[in-house]
């Protein structure tokens, strides 16, 4: 907290107090009555188009003038209202706001700012649109702006504030593989991810820092956010082993879906070759997501029923119209027909989850677990990709959730880059640890597994090659020339009528994964993308 600011907490509402016990009472009491109060009985209901506009003029009037006070008072939460407004000025240094009101909506307007950003005697204009909604008091009735802090920025969320200063670490200039030049302009959703590269090696890439605004994030481990450059700084030269055109294939592929994200990585490598997402909330669900894979699961269990001599590739594995483990019913998917002569290749390509059931009573409750870990590498949390990654979970648990893990249910966990990876190992038969910046520039250790025995990769590639040409994935991969395969997943979500979708699939020496939230069967949505960007790595 700056000097000469006092702080109080009073009643569980904390207080900033300026310049005398006037200012912080007033906002303690308009903090805890909704901005204030006047005499009289208080007004109920929605505000009245009238009131919509008058306190949104209010509001844009004291924040042109810089009244931090003022235009806060004119929220339902003065106090934290007052401290981002306050930063506005004197942190960022926006300086000759004006404000334009869009049409009013019902209760929400909408506005654009135009503002100018000056730091050490370099000024340089700022431009863009946010929103407000106005609400009535809770307690006073008075017509309130709703505090958001995206109203002051539609960058800004709880806790964050506007900064302008020299940048906390230089700018980099990120290269794919062929030298192409990667920027979220070009690249939109590696946007997050060249912040993130930019935070972790922007000081070894030889960069000088610029003098920015920027948004500093609450989370103390989520890099800042350029808004604007007033100075350029000297950007260092970063390689990662992302590929253009694969990486143009996958942000095109996922504007298909919305919460859709995609991985691909070179198998004989590890190297990723792109990442893309489409999330309204600019989570990097690709490489840290944690949700069920649905049967995408079922290539790690086909390894453990094939190291374990449970099965092969052409042993039985029959599939029931149902199975029950521990009381519990699974079936399969709607449409299905039963097969009680089915080998592990049949049951694997049409995705039948009573086979995989079926064959859970010759394992322990450990062996998905150890299969996962010491052949694929995943659920020890020792990736070193060089972003944050979450390299899958997959516990060893007794019970329903046992068979439902199998099934790619229960408590596992991954992401596409996890799913990617399996892929990988799976037709290779070596666990090499994907990475998205050479572990050289900054000594990396690279996690290790030791992989699958060839004779089960061997099975578990021509298993995928079936599905990808007679099985569940047939119709996502047709068209696709070169050795492919793939497998199909949904993944039932509680509290969804919906599943998600998620498709892995491989060709020639590119392997891909993805998945998409509420996408219902994997070959529907999760399917096309990958197929997609498969296409574009041939």
């Amino acid at each position: 907290m700056r000097k000469g600011v006092k702080a109080a907490v009073i009643g569980g509402v904390f207080a900033v107090m300026v310049g005398g016990a006037g200012y912080g009472t007033y906002n303690v009491v308009s903090a805890l009555d909704g901005g204030g109060s006047g005499g009289g009985s208080a007004k109920s209901g929605p505000p009245s188009g009238d009131e919509v506009e008058e306190t949104a003029d209010k509001f844009f009037t004291a924040w042109e003038k810089g009244d931090a006070t003022k235009a806060a008072s004119h929220t339902n939460n003065a106090t934290v209202a007052g401290t981002l407004l306050t930063a506005y000025g004197e942190e960022a240094h926006i300086t000759d706001v004006e404000i334009t009101p869009g049409t009013v909506a019902g209760t929400a307007v909408p506005f654009t700012v135009q503002a100018k950003v000056s730091y050490e005697g370099t000024s340089k204009p700022l431009t863009y649109k946010s929103e407000l909604t106005v609400v009535r008091g809770e307690t006073s009735g008075r017509a309130l702006v709703d505090w958001q802090p995206s109203v002051v920025h539609p960058e800004l969320k709880d806790g964050d504030t506007l900064v302008t200063a020299e940048s906390t670490t230089p700018q980099i200039q990120a290269v794919g593989r062929d030298g192409a030049v990667l920027t979220k302009e070009k690249y939109p959703s590696l946007g997050p991810v060249l912040a993130t590269l930019r935070e972790k090696y922007g000081d070894q890439a030889g960069g000088t820092p610029g003098i920015e605004l920027a948004v500093r994030h609450a989370a103390a481990d989520t890099p800042d956010t350029p808004l604007l450059t007033l100075t350029e700084g000297e950007p260092g030269k970063l390689e990662t082993t992302l590929s253009a055109s694969v990486q143009a294939a996958a942000e095109k592929a996922v504007k298909r879906y919305g919460e859709s994200s995609v991985v691909a990585v070179k198998p004989s490598t590890g190297e990723v070759l792109a990442v893309a997402n489409n999330r309204a909330d600019g989570f990097n669900a690709a490489f840290q997501g944690r949700l069920a894979p649905g049967s995408t699961m079922k290539i790690i269990t086909a390894a453990m029923l094939i190291d374990n001599g449970v099965t092969s590739m052409n042993g039985p594995a029959p599939c029931p119209g149902t199975a029950i483990w521990k009381n519990q019913t699974f079936k399969n998917l709607t449409g299905m027909e039963p097969n009680e002569g089915a080998t592990l290749a049949n049951t694997f390509m049409r995705s039948c989850n009573t086979g995989f059931i079926k064959l859970i009573d010759e394992v322990t409750d450990a062996s998905l677990t150890t299969e996962a870990e010491e052949r694929f590498g995943l659920g020890r949390d020792d990736w070193q990709t060089g972003i944050v990654s979450f390299d899958g979970k997959v516990p060893a648990v007794s019970g329903p959730d046992r068979a439902a893990n199998a099934i790619g249910q229960g408590q596992v966990q991954m992401n596409p880059l996890n799913i990617a990876s399996v892929t990988a190992t799976a037709i290779t038969g070596e666990f090499r640890q994907p990475y998205l910046v050479s572990p050289g520039l900054d000594d990396r250790e690279l996690a290790t597994a030791k992989g699958l025995p060839q004779s089960t990769a061997a099975q578990l590639k021509q298993m995928m090659q079936l599905t990808a040409t007679q099985g569940t994935a047939q119709e996502a991969m047709s068209g696709l020339r070169g050795d492919i395969g793939a497998k199909t997943g949904s993944a039932e979500v509680d509290g969804s009528s919906t599943s998600d979708s998620w498709f892995t699939g491989f060709r020639d020496d590119v392997a891909a994964a993805a998945m998409v939230e509420d996408g219902g069967h994997g070959g529907d949505a999760a399917g096309p993308i990958v197929a997609d960007v498969l296409r574009a790595g041939g």
